[in-house]
């Protein structure tokens, strides 16, 4: 894919300083991110109901918190993934260019969105 010269400047490219500071964000939300899923997978387990205990209500409100919570975690593995993508592309040397054009990411984007793999001139 070729970029569009009018869409975006190029990017400058990213400083070794710059780098570590993303590595740090990547690192910690992938952290973070692994903690909460060992208390979503906790949430998820299965629901055990006592028919002769629990009233319908309380069995579909149940019911309907598993499926947030299995939405949640989809939701928090397909983030896990990028964010491991992200830093796999650190270790490669290949961080921080865009995946579709090639050019470089505007170091703005990946500090708000450091596991980003394409420019905004690229369609995701």
């Amino acid at each position: 894919m070729t970029r569009d010269p009018k869409a975006e400047p190029p990017a400058p490219s990213l400083s070794g300083e710059d780098v570590d500071q993303l590595r740090q964000q990547l690192e910690s939300e992938l952290g973070k991110l692994l903690r909460s899923m060992e208390i979503t997978d906790e949430a998820a387990r299965p629901v055990e109901l006592d028919q002769q205990a629990v009233g319908r209500l309380s069995r579909m409100d149940s019911l309907q918190n598993q499926h947030l919570t299995q939405n949640l975690k989809e939701r928090e593995q397909v983030r896990v993934a990028a964010l491991s993508r992200a830093l796999q592309r650190m270790n490669e040397g290949t961080y921080g260019k865009c995946t579709g054009c090639g050019e470089g990411i505007q170091a703005g984007r990946l500090f708000v969105f450091p596991e980003a793999e394409r420019c905004t001139a690229c369609p995701e």
